[in-house]
Formats: structure tokens, C-alpha cells, sequence
């Protein structure tokens, strides 16, 4: 059979350049709520465009589209089920007084000269035992950001504090599915993968955490009066009760003995909902807002609402008010939207061989080592801006560079760890990404606004990128060295 066709890479930009341009307008014109529907119609014309070009000049037929969209629709259900899960345990957390307790003991325990370092170490704890950015961010980061507006630090430091930590222990976890992924794709055992790693991950973060660090003590507290208004706030509206921590603590418990995230999420939103019964009723019944019900029957409501809508909670403080508001899983519906429609978009792009005409060229240019690493990155980089998905851009990435280094002679965890520092890192970055709007949505910050500020996930990429050029840890090898290495 002979090899098909691949569109001229100058053709296979055109849906790439249309996006990019789209989105800039759409931005432009929505600003922070580009997100509610103009990125999807950029999303949609872009993958337009990209079926326009394949279907009548390259006759690619519409089955092959189908399959692969099939193909990826069905890998991200999970992903999906996991964003309703995030929205369900954001808005029960809130109600039941969780992120409330937190927020009300942490405004008084933590410095806000050593608030940032602090953010970043513990999301970089609960990740690196967890595995998931996104389970770190959806819990301890949303409570860490709320002390940080309480405390009256810039949000978009504080995101960035909480994504650097979160995706340093995503990266380095042996119970990581990007890290797992990495691994497997690039055919290296895992903990050869990650202690390979920390030559460039343990200098990104260290370099991290000194930022925070110097930040913080820039850092001009607001002073007291600021979060007593908070702390008096939160005690005449929520039960505070130090009770409520025993559901962090639990789901911390199933985090550790590496119970799924789906169900981790579910069970944790179900214990805040029996908490927010318990303590908490007074809060439900005023998201009822009906007074004909019975008292169960507003609680029922109520703690309904708490997981599927929106709930305001009148705490007699404007600032405070928009702290402890939640969106619940109808919250995540504009980000599932987004992420069907990026799937869309670069399933097309790999249907169609755009992606590979591209990706070709930028391995033409493979002559050095540093070279080979540089075009590791930029591939990987682009695939999570076209593909809008870091498993795929894993696994595709892997792929196409697989042959190169063997031919090369480098050592197959020299592409696992440089797929990692390209790929899962810099998703969270990519606005249109599944990880980059989940995380916006999580956390209620712009990508935009928190990129600056995510240091760790800026810096992996330049530091692998400098020890390739230090040539530092980096040898070529036989096959037989690498099978001794990989032992």
C-alpha cells in the first residue's frame, strides 16, 4: 500500500493560523469571557477550515474523520465525568463550610510574606502523592486561593504558586497518568523515567520557590482589619468547625491508597453533602429559597442546587460574597463544551495528516543533540496548542521522535523526560487546552492572567533545553547499555 499523501505544511498551517487568529479576536472582543462561547465558535471554524482542505483538495474521506473523532471523544469521557465530579465537590466543599474553615483558620495561621512558597510546597505534597494536578487544584488549591484573596494577594500569584506546585508533583508521581504515560510510550520503566526527571525538575522548581519566596516578602499585607472582615464574615454565616476538616482528610486517605480520581471526587462531594445536612442547614435552606417547602424538603433542594447550580451566599461582605460563590457541575458545562470542540479541532488535524506534515518538517531540522531536544520541545509545545489535549500530544509526540533518537543513538528516557518537560507542563499553559481551560475554570483565574505566574511550568521546558545544551547526564548509547540502564 503506498503512503498517503500529507498536505504541504505551509497548507497544513492554514487551520492553525485561522484558530490562532480567531481566538485573538475573540479575546479581544470577550476578554475573561471568551470562554462562554466565542472560543468555541473559533474552534469550530478552525476545524471548518481543516475538513474544507482535506475533503476537496486532498480527498481525505469523512470516515476517516469520524473514526478518529470517535476514537477521541471516547478516551475523554472520563475526563468529562471528572470535570462534573470537580463542579459537584467545589460547590458541596463550599456549603457544607470546608473551604469556609479553611479559609477562616488559614487568613490567621499563614503569613502572607510566606504565603506563596507555602501555597506552592503544598500543592506540590498533595500532588506528588495524589498524582493529579487536577484533583490537587480542584481541592487544597481552591481553598489556598480563597486565602489568598482573603489575605489580599494577586489571584493570578496565587494560581500560579498553586499550578507550579500541582504540576511538579503531577510530573514527578509515580502514580501520574501523564507520567505513566510518558514512561510506557516512550519504552522506559517508570522510575528510571522519573529519577531521570529530577535533573531538570528539582532545578525548575528549586528556582520556583526562591520567586515565591522573594515575592512574598515583597508582599504588603492589607492588615488586620482586612481579615478580620473575613474571619467575622465567615463565622456569622458558616458553622465553622474544625469537624468539617474530617472529609479533606478522608479524601486525602482514598488519594493515598490510589483510589480512582472519579470515584475520590464523587465520595468526597457525598461526605461535604451529608456535612453541609449536619452543620450547615441554615446555608441550604437559603439556596432553597422557597418557603412553602418543609424544612427536608429545602434541605433537599438546597443541597440539589449545592451540586448542580449556582449558589450565593450572603455573608455581609461584597468580597467575601463572590469568595464563597460556586457554579457547581452546571459551572464546568462552557468548559466540557470547550474541550468537544478542541477535540474536535485536533482530531481533525491528526486525521487529516496535518499535524504529521508539520511535525515532519520540524524534525528535518534534527543535527545536534541539543537540536534533537529543541525539536522535542517545540513539537511538543505545538501539539498541545493544536491537538488541545496532553495525552494525545504524549503519545504523538513519542511516536515521531521514537526512531529519531534510537537512530541517533541517544537513550529512550532522554524523549521520555523531555516529552514530560514539553508536554505536561506546558498544557496547563495553552488556553484552549483541556488542562489550561480546566484549571481557569477551577480556579476562576484567566489562563492568560496566571501564565506569567506559573514559573515551574515556564522554566521545565528552558532547563531541559539547557542541559541539553550542557550536554549534563546526557550520553549515547548501544542498545545493550540502555536494556543495563532500564534495570
Amino acid at each position: 500500500m503506498s503512503e498517503r499523501k500529507l498536505p504541504h505544511p505551509l497548507i497544513a498551517a492554514i487551520p492553525l493560523v485561522v484558530l490562532i487568529g480567531l481566538l485573538a479576536v475573540v479575546i479581544s472582543l470577550f476578554g475573561s469571557d471568551s470562554l462562554m462561547g466565542g472560543s468555541q465558535i473559533a474552534l469550530i471554524m478552525g476545524l471548518a477550515v481543516c475538513l474544507i482542505i482535506s475533503m476537496l483538495f486532498y480527498r481525505v474521506p469523512w470516515r476517516a474523520f469520524d473514526k478518529q473523532m470517535s476514537k477521541t471523544m471516547g478516551s475523554i469521557f472520563v475526563t468529562l465525568m471528572i470535570l462534573l465530579a470537580v463542579g459537584m465537590l467545589s460547590g458541596s466543599w463550599m456549603v457544607s463550610g470546608i473551604v469556609p474553615t479553611l479559609i477562616y483558620y488559614g487568613v490567621q495561621i499563614l503569613s502572607p510574606r510566606f504565603f506563596l512558597l507555602t501555597a506552592c510546597v503544598i500543592c506540590s505534597i498533595v500532588s506528588l502523592l495524589s498524582g493529579s494536578s487536577w484533583t490537587t487544584i480542584a481541592t487544597i488549591g481552591v481553598a489556598l486561593l480563597a486565602v489568598g484573596q482573603a489575605l489580599g494577594i494577586s489571584e493570578a500569584w496565587t494560581a500560579g504558586a498553586i499550578i507550579s506546585g500541582a504540576y511538579f508533583g503531577d510530573k514527578m508521581s509515580p502514580l501520574s497518568d501523564t507520567t505513566i504515560l510518558a514512561s510506557s510510550a516512550s519504552r522506559v520503566d517508570i522510575f528510571v523515567h522519573i529519577r531521570y526527571m529530577m535533573h531538570t525538575t528539582v532545578p525548575a522548581l528549586a528556582i520556583a520557590l526562591i520567586i515565591f519566596g522573594v515575592a512574598g516578602f515583597g508582599h504588603d499585607s492589607s492588615g488586620p482589619l482586612n481579615v478580620s472582615q473575613y474571619t467575622q464574615g465567615l463565622e456569622s454565616t458558616f458553622n465553622i468547625s474544625l469537624w468539617t476538616l474530617l472529609v479533606p482528610l478522608v479524601t486525602g486517605v482514598l488519594i493515598v491508597r490510589r483510589v480512582p480520581s472519579l470515584i475520590v471526587l464523587f465520595a468526597s462531594s457525598v461526605m461535604a453533602g451529608i456535612t453541609a445536612l449536619v452543620l450547615q442547614p441554615h446555608i441550604l435552606c437559603q439556596i432553597a429559597d422557597d418557603a412553602s417547602l418543609s424544612t427536608a424538603a429545602a434541605l433537599t433542594k438546597g443541597l440539589a442546587i449545592t451540586f448542580y447550580g449556582a449558589t450565593a451566599v450572603d455573608t455581609g461582605f461584597a468580597a467575601l460574597n463572590d469568595l464563597v460563590s460556586t457554579g457547581g457541575m452546571a459551572g464546568m458545562l462552557n468548559t466540557i463544551w470547550l474541550i468537544i470542540c478542541a477535540m474536535s479541532f485536533g482530531s481533525a488535524m491528526v486525521a487529516s495528516g496535518m499535524i504529521e506534515s508539520i511535525t515532519r518538517q520540524i524534525i528535518r531540522f534534527v543535527r545536534t543533540r541539543f537540536s534533537l531536544v529543541a525539536s522535542t520541545v517545540v513539537t511538543g509545545f505545538f501539539l498541545n496548542v493544536a491537538t488541545g489535549d496532553q495525552f494525545i500530544s504524549i503519545v504523538l509526540g513519542a511516536d515521531m521522535f521514537r526512531n529519531v533518537y534510537e537512530e541517533e543513538g541517544f537513550e529512550a528516557r532522554l524523549l521520555s523526560r523531555t516529552t514530560e518537560d514539553a508536554v505536561t507542563v506546558t498544557s496547563v499553559l495553552v488556553p484552549w487546552n483541556t488542562c489550561g481551560m480546566t484549571q481557569a475554570t477551577v480556579l476562576g483565574v484567566p489562563t492568560i492572567t496566571y501564565l506569567p505566574y506559573c514559573f515551574f511550568n515556564i522554566l521545565c521546558p528552558l532547563m531541559t533545553l539547557l542541559i541539553a545544551a550542557l550536554g549534563w547526564r546526557i550520553k549515547r548509547v548501544t542498545p545493550s547499555t540502555e536494556n543495563q540502564e532500564n534495570l
